[in-house]
Formats: C-alpha cells, sequence, structure tokens
C-alpha cells in the first residue's frame, strides 16, 4: 500500500492486506532462524502436530494465536525464535480415511495387500496433507514451515526405532498376554487414554446358576452374552448369604462347564445379588480376579467384535448385541432369568471409532512406566517444569503417581512398525532387519503417541547432535489442551528426561476449551462447530448461531485478538462480540495511523521528545502498558494482554491523547508530526504486533524510518526515565474534568461544536487547562460576571458564563425521573422480600438474586 491508498482508505481492509503480508513474510526467511546460540538464550515452542488428516479448526486456531504471540514477541525482544512445525501420521484416523476410500473403490486394505495399502496412504497424504499448512499460514502463525517435519519422515522414524530397542534392552518394553482395550471399529487396541467413558442405560439380569448339590445361586450381569466364556463364581468372603456355598462348583447355563465358587474382597454385597459371574477374557477387574485365584482365561468374542466359534454353533458369528439377546431368551426358556432391572452405568468406548470397547486378551507390547514416571514426578514436584493453571499440575502428578504399564502396540498398517523380527523360536529385536532368510517382521504397528512422546527433540534431529538441538532443545513452553495431558505431554517428559538428560520443555501452559455459544462442545455433527477460516474470509455462521446467515469477513487479526481475549484459565462460550471488538481495534489503529502519516514528514525521525504535558503523559502510560503487555504475556493471561492493548490504543492514545494534539497538528500543518508522536505510534505497533500482526505490519510498511519488516524488528527497551507520575496525574484530572463538562452539555443540549464561554475556577490546571478547554468544548474568560450554571470538577467547578438557548433545567428533571422510578422499582423489590410466601417458596438463588437486585437499586438512588 502507498500513502496515496492510505489517503483514500477510511478503513483498514484484510482481505486486500493479508495475503499480501503473508507472502512477504514467507519470503524473509524470518519464521526459519539459523541455528545459532543456545536453548538458554534462544526461545522456541514445538507445535503440536495436527494431523495429517486434520484442517484447521476454532481449538487450534485458539492454540495457534497463542503459540504466534509469543513466538512473535520473543522475536521482538531480540530472541533467536523457532516454531518447531509439523504433523503427525495419526495411525489410526489416517488409515480409517483410506480405508473410507477404498471402500468406495469397492476393494479393501486385505485385497490388495500391506505394500500397497501403505503406498496408497502416502499418496493421500501428499495430497490432502498441506492443507492445514495453508490455513495456518492465513491465521499468521509463523511456523518454520521451511522445515517441515513428519513423524513418519526418515529422520523421525530413525529416532523412534532407536527409542524402542534402547528401551527394550533395559527390559522396559515387553510382550505378554494380557487383557486391552479392543477397539472393534479400528481392529486394534488402544490405550487407557484413547477409552471415553459414556453414561449407558443396560438391563441388569439376575440369573440362576445350578450348584452341585441342587441349590442354586443368583448373579447379576448386564453382559449375559460373556457369560459363555465364565470360569468361576465370586462371592465376598464376609458375605454371610454365601458363607457356606464358597467352595462348592456352580454349573454354566447353556454350557455346562463347571465353575468354582470363590470368595474375594473386590465383590461388592449391595451390587445386584452379590455373587459375580466371573469373565477374566471379558472384563478387566475379572482378568484381575482371574490372575490372583488362577483361573482359566477363556474368550468368546472376536477381534471383529463378533461371537467367536468358542461361544458355540448356536451364537457363533452374532454380534455382541444379536447374541445377548439370543442367550437372554435360551435363559428365558430355560426359566433362569429371576429378574430384569434398569441400570445406569459408565461404559467404555473409543475415542477414535466411537464403537463400545471390548475387553480382550490379546498378545501385545507393553511399557513398564514405573521407572520412567520417578524422574518425571520429580520434574513437576520440583518446578524444573512447571504446569499452569495449577489445577493440570495437581492431576499432574496423581495420574503419574498411579500409572500402569502402557500397551503401545497397534494392529494397523499404517504408522512405525515395530522394530521385531520372528523366525521359529528366535526373536531378533534392532533398529535394522537381521541377516539371513525367512525372518518375518511383527505385523503391528506403534501407538502414534509413542512416535509423539519423542516430538520435541527427535524434530531437532536426535539422535544425531545437531546444531538444531543445541540451539533450540529445551523447548521453553508447550501450548496444550487439557485432554492430552497425559496422553502426551507427561510422555514427553519421561522420554526427554530418558533420552535427552533434560526436560522437553519449562513451561507447560494448558489453555481453556472455546465452547460452542451455547454452552456446548464445538462439534460440526451438532451444528456447533466454527470453522476458523468462515470468521477470516466471510462464510456460513453455524447453525448454533441464532441469528444465522454470514459471518462478516473478519480478518485475521480481529480472530486473533478475539481469541485470546475469550482465554481464561475456565472454559469460556465463544463471543463473536470478542472478534468484533478485535475488528473495532484494527480499524482503529489504522485510523490513528492515517491520521500521523499523512502528516508527518517522509525524513522525521521517531524520539520521545515531549514538548506539552500531554506528550509526557502519552509517553509515561505507553511505558506502563509495555510492561503489562510484557507481564501478562509472560505469565500466559492472553485475555490481560489483548484487552489491555485494547484499552491502550482505544481509551488512552485514540480517544485522549490523539484528541488532544490535534488542535497542534491542524495549526502546524503538514509535516507537523512531532517525533513524540511518531515515536509513539512506531512504538505501539511494536506493543500490538505479536496479537494483531498483520495490520501493524501494514502500517509499519508507510511509516518513515523504517526498513524491512515489523516482525522482523527489535522492539524498543522499556525505558522507566518516560515514566511521569506528575503527568498521569495531572492528565487523570484533566480527563475527569472533560468527562464532566461532556456529560454537562448533552444533559442542556449543547451542540457537539458549540464553544461555550466559561471561567475555570479551581487550581492545578495550568498545563492542562488548553487541553480541557479543546476537549471539552469550552472557550475560557476572564470575565468575572455570576455564571449561569457550575460544572464540578476535581479542586473547584468551570463557571459557565453563557447558556443562552440551553435548558439548564432538563437534568434536574431527568434526575427527578430517574429518582422516581428508582423509588417505585426499590418499592416494589421490597414488598417481595416481605412476601413470607415467596421468601420461604422460592428457591434460595432466587430470593438471594432479589436482595442483590434491592441492594444495587438503593446505592443507585443513593449515588443519583
Amino acid at each position: 500500500m502507498s500513502t496515496d491508498d492510505l489517503a483514500r482508505r477510511t478503513r483498514y481492509e484484510p482481505a486486500e492486506a493479508e495475503p499480501r503480508i503473508i507472502q512477504r513474510w514467507l519470503e524473509s526467511g524470518i519464521n526459519h532462524p539459523r541455528p545459532e546460540g543456545t536453548a538458554a538464550a534462544n526461545y522456541s515452542i514445538a507445535i503440536p502436530p495436527p494431523n495429517v488428516t486434520g484442517s484447521l479448526h476454532i481449538g487450534h486456531a485458539f492454540q495457534d494465536a497463542i503459540m504466534d504471540t509469543l513466538i512473535r514477541h520473543h522475536r521482538l525482544h531480540g530472541q533467536r525464535a523457532r516454531w518447531i512445525f509439523g504433523t503427525d501420521h495419526a495411525g489410526i484416523a489416517t488409515q480409517t480415511q483410506v480405508e473410507r476410500l477404498l471402500r468406495a473403490e469397492g476393494t479393501s486394505r486385505e485385497e490388495i495387500g500391506r505394500e500397497a495399502f501403505v503406498e496408497r496412504v502416502w499418496a493421500w497424504r501428499e495430497q490432502y496433507g498441506s492443507e492445514i499448512i495453508g490455513q495456518l499460514e492465513r491465521l499468521g502463525a509463523s511456523c518454520d514451515f521451511d522445515d517441515e517435519r513428519f513423524t513418519l519422515d526418515e529422520g523421525y522414524v530413525r529416532a523412534v526405532m532407536r527409542v524402542f530397542v534402547e528401551l527394550y534392552r533395559d527390559g522396559l518394553i515387553y510382550r505378554d498376554r494380557y487383557l486391552v482395550n479392543w477397539d472393534p471399529g479400528s481392529r486394534s487396541a488402544i490405550s487407557d487414554l484413547e477409552v471415553v467413558e459414556q453414561r449407558v442405560t443396560d438391563t441388569l439380569y439376575s440369573i440362576a446358576y445350578p450348584l452341585t448339590d441342587g441349590r442354586e445361586i443368583i448373579v447379576a450381569t448386564v453382559r449375559p452374552e460373556t457369560m459363555l466364556a465364565d470360569t468361576a463364581v465370586a462371592v465376598n468372603p464376609a458375605d454371610d448369604r454365601y458363607r457356606d456355598m464358597v467352595g462348592g462348583v456352580a454349573i454354566l447355563p447353556l454350557v455346562g462347564r463347571e465353575l468354582p465358587i470363590i470368595a474375594d474382597d473386590y465383590v461388592r454385597p449391595d451390587f445386584g445379588t452379590g455373587a459375580l459371574k466371573i469373565t477374566p477374557g471379558h472384563d478387566a477387574n475379572d482378568f484381575e480376579i482371574g490372575r490372583r485365584h488362577e483361573l482359566a482365561e477363556l474368550t468368546v468374542i472376536g477381534e471383529d467384535g463378533c461371537m467367536s466359534a468358542a461361544a458355540g454353533e448356536q451364537f457363533a458369528g452374532l454380534s455382541v448385541l444379536e447374541a445377548r439377546e439370543a442367550v437372554v431368551k435360551a435363559l428365558h426358556e430355560g426359566g433362569l432369568i429371576r429378574a430384569r432391572v434398569p441400570y445406569s452405568h459408565d461404559v467404555p468406548f473409543s475415542h477414535r471409532s466411537g464403537e463400545r470397547i471390548e475387553p480382550l486378551i490379546s498378545l501385545q507390547w507393553f511399557m513398564r512406566m514405573d521407572e520412567l514416571a520417578r524422574p518425571a514426578i520429580d520434574a513437576v514436584s520440583s518446578g524444573r517444569v512447571r504446569i499452569k493453571p495449577e489445577g493440570s499440575r495437581r492431576v499432574y502428578l496423581e495420574w503419574m503417581t498411579a500409572i500402569r504399564p502402557w500397551c503401545i502396540s497397534r494392529q494397523l498398517w499404517w504408522g512405525h512398525q515395530i522394530p521385531v523380527w520372528y523366525r521359529g523360536e528366535e526373536v531378533h529385536v534392532g533398529e535394522e532387519a537381521p541377516a539371513g532368510d525367512s525372518w518375518e517382521r511383527d505385523p503391528d504397528v506403534l501407538d502414534t503417541w509413542f512416535s509423539s512422546a519423542l516430538w520435541p527433540f527427535a524434530t531437532l534431529g536426535w539422535p544425531e547432535q545437531t546444531p538444531e538441538l543445541s540451539a533450540f532443545y529445551p523447548t521453553d513452553v508447550l501450548v496444550t489442551a487439557r485432554d492430552i495431558l497425559f496422553l502426551w505431554v507427561a510422555r514427553m517428559v519421561m522420554m526427554g528426561l530418558r533420552f535427552t538428560g533434560d526436560v522437553p520443555f519449562s513451561d507447560v501452559y494448558v489453555h481453556s476449551v472455546i465452547q460452542a455459544p451455547d454452552g456446548r462442545r464445538m462439534s460440526k455433527s451438532l451444528g456447533t462447530g466454527i470453522d476458523p477460516l468462515d470468521l477470516i474470509e466471510g462464510g456460513p455462521r453455524p447453525p448454533v448461531f441464532s441469528q444465522g446467515g454470514e459471518f462478516p469477513a473478519y480478518g485475521a487479526d480481529a480472530v486473533r485478538f478475539g481469541l485470546l481475549a475469550m482465554s481464561s484459565t475456565q472454559d469460556v462460550r465463544f463471543s463473536e462480540e470478542k472478534v468484533r471488538q478485535g475488528e473495532a481495534l484494527t480499524n482503529k489503529l489504522f485510523n490513528a495511523a492515517r491520521l500521523v502519516l499523512l502528516r508527518v514528514d517522509p525524513d522525521a525521525e521517531a524520539s520521545p521528545r515531549p514538548e506539552a504535558i500531554e506528550d509526557r503523559w502519552i509517553l509515561s502510560r505507553l511505558e506502563r502498558t509495555k510492561a503489562h503487555q510484557a507481564d501478562s504475556i509472560g505469565s500466559y493471561e492472553f485475555a490481560k494482554a489483548a484487552l489491555g492493548l485494547y484499552d491502550f490504543v482505544y481509551a488512552e492514545l485514540c480517544d485522549w491523547y490523539l484528541e488532544w494534539v490535534k488542535p497542534r497538528l491542524a495549526a502546524a500543518g503538514n509535516g507537523a508530526v512531532s517525533s513524540t508522536l511518531l515515536h509513539v505510534l512506531l512504538e505501539t505497533l511494536a506493543l500490538a504486533h505479536p496479537i494483531i500482526p498483520f495490520v501493524t505490519e501494514e502500517i509499519y510498511s508507510l511509516a518513515p524510518s523504517t526498513d524491512g519488516l515489523l516482525a522482523a524488528s527489535r522492539a524498543p527497551d522499556g525505558a522507566s526515565g518516560l515514566i511521569d507520575e506528575a503527568a498521569e496525574t495531572q492528565v487523570q484530572r484533566a480527563i475527569v474534568a472533560v468527562t464532566a463538562l461532556r456529560k454537562w452539555r448533552e444533559g442542556v443540549g449543547a451542540g457537539r461544536r458549540e464553544l461555550l464561554s466559561a471561567r475555570l475556577e479551581a487550581a492545578g490546571y495550568e498545563e492542562t487547562a488548553s487541553g480541557i478547554a479543546a476537549l471539552g468544548g469550552m472557550r475560557w474568560s476572564e470575565d468575572g460576571c455570576e455564571p449561569a450554571d457550575r460544572v464540578p470538577i476535581p479542586g473547584g467547578a468551570v463557571a459557565v458564563l453563557d447558556a443562552s438557548g440551553l435548558d439548564l433545567e432538563a437534568p434536574a428533571r431527568r434526575r427527578q425521573h430517574e429518582g422516581a422510578r428508582l423509588e417505585a422499582e426499590i418499592k416494589r423489590a421490597e414488598d417481595k422480600l416481605a412476601n413470607t410466601g415467596f421468601v420461604g417458596k422460592a428457591p434460595p438463588e432466587l430470593v438471594d438474586a432479589e436482595r442483590e437486585k434491592l441492594r444495587l437499586l438503593r446505592a443507585e438512588l443513593e449515588e443519583l
């Protein structure tokens, strides 16, 4: 944009400016700093790698706005700042996408084979994997796109293989048959942390199991289909009802297998009948009971989620729900159902596929976690890793203290194939395939979170000691959501300490979740999801927005500001008003810059050389705002940073300072902009740049004595010598005085441009009197005549000498009318609270709200 363009425009146009600026940033190389210096001197963040399948959603945009603010802030303050970028292969999610594509073509991964399937996934990744990069660029994210990493690129695979082999040789990785969370949807085991509990209402069946001595024992279960794999009946040893049955034998209905009756403290006498069927092959608690009592471990449900041949000819091939109906029907026909009652309970579902989890005994690879967890607990307890907010720190420590072995193998084809080969009874574990013929590699791949746990150091070239690793590891902060605190954050701390000897980051900032405007989670399927590009470029409002229609094209700066202004320690509802506030800020700053830059001498230099008290005031307020901004960003209080910037630009810079100096500018003509005013503008651009980078870069390119990019410049350090307490006090008094005069003028109906003759009858305004007159619409006079009215201001009053044509009684009438209204409202509230029926029967919160309303009404009346 040229200064001629600037003169023609009265509004900032993000749709025209932002693509130009993105290209300048990308071509400049500022996002790809040279790997020099030390990690302690530099600043780095590793992006939580978006899935290769993904596209930008509002949660990404929120998280990325936070990280970009941090990177830009530290770069402006002289640090070599790198935002490490890459994408995750997202094993289950990506494989699911490609399998869906194959089904649409009438084939499957099994038909085309593993090698061809993996080739199809790579092709799919090449076609769709870069979508999110363009979206991040559109948001203004200054990631190091030049050094993009991928969790399946050659160097990353080498790092993953090295870690697996070393942990195996250290005895921390092992293979075992154990009960796992089986996801029938993805046909793979998944970890405990990928399981979500959902409230489900099932039927609790009471079923009679006959005893060999002629009696019967009634067991309670919500899963009668799994009884086909029962290996015992358990009761509590303290339950007198069954004491004489312990040691006896029950007969499994429909099957005829003999089941020992055992005593175990796990059994709750108050649940159901107090007797439990024990199925070690299909229930986690039963599995533990079975191991304690050395029971057989039978399974009747297959990996496809259907009944296996072990369930018997009558039930084999049925789905779990079909088998449940068939088993209940057979039990009913045999007269063995004693009761059926609805039962609500939490049921595990796969976070990945949405299918109900089937606990199955399976041969899997596991990782022992206790040895790895101890130093990771100490790192947080000692403060080497600081987790904010404090609640997330407590949750981390509680989980790590009770950590269990991690099932790290997945029955997928897309991912890091486990580096283990078999030949007969021989087993080879290594980074490379063994020599010789007839070796077969383990078909399973590693859990995606295993490879992601290496992200902060593997992206920088580990296991090689690269210049990047020396310059940018450890990173400074991890910005993340709380739902992956254990899936990812804790595991990165453990792996970082184990393989680099240092923590991967010093701070973990766990940000809030932005909900839909109605408080529900954001989701496209629910009609509550918001595409941030629809906010930036204009697009349809989701159904959750009652007004419908389309979002205006707010631009990236407005969206970034709005998201940061929404941030909190608690989950928050999306506020379009905050985005509008950001749009207003960009336009306000743009027009403030027009005022300055259209009047500035092309050879002007920016420096703080105050000519009047208002200059000293704005310089002082600017220094305080810079310190407030640095403190807010440093403590991850992004709403304070964004709203503090808004208040400074709107209230102090534009509404007061620029209005105050306009008469000076008008009197002096073009080229009249002082070095102080230009200094204030440029420093405000640097202050605002981390939050609203586009408009500030655009304005900076038009300012004199600037060279290159604002994003690559060095922001001036704080200048405490410019703090001026006296100027702040005097100007603040003047602001109060002007506000009082404006309110009085509005009350009596004075025209906006009408200057009124007045006398200043107050001390302490020697340096601000001319400003008060200009801003308050007054013309000072020394006439000693009796005033028509007096307007109280701090330290005295302004005597208005000429009030002809003004309605001086209007304010009194308005106060009288407002007072009568308040008295009526107070009477109504008092009567309501005097009503014993209301106080005694209404919910306590309504009564309290009415009392608070009465208190506020009385305070308002007293102030009036």
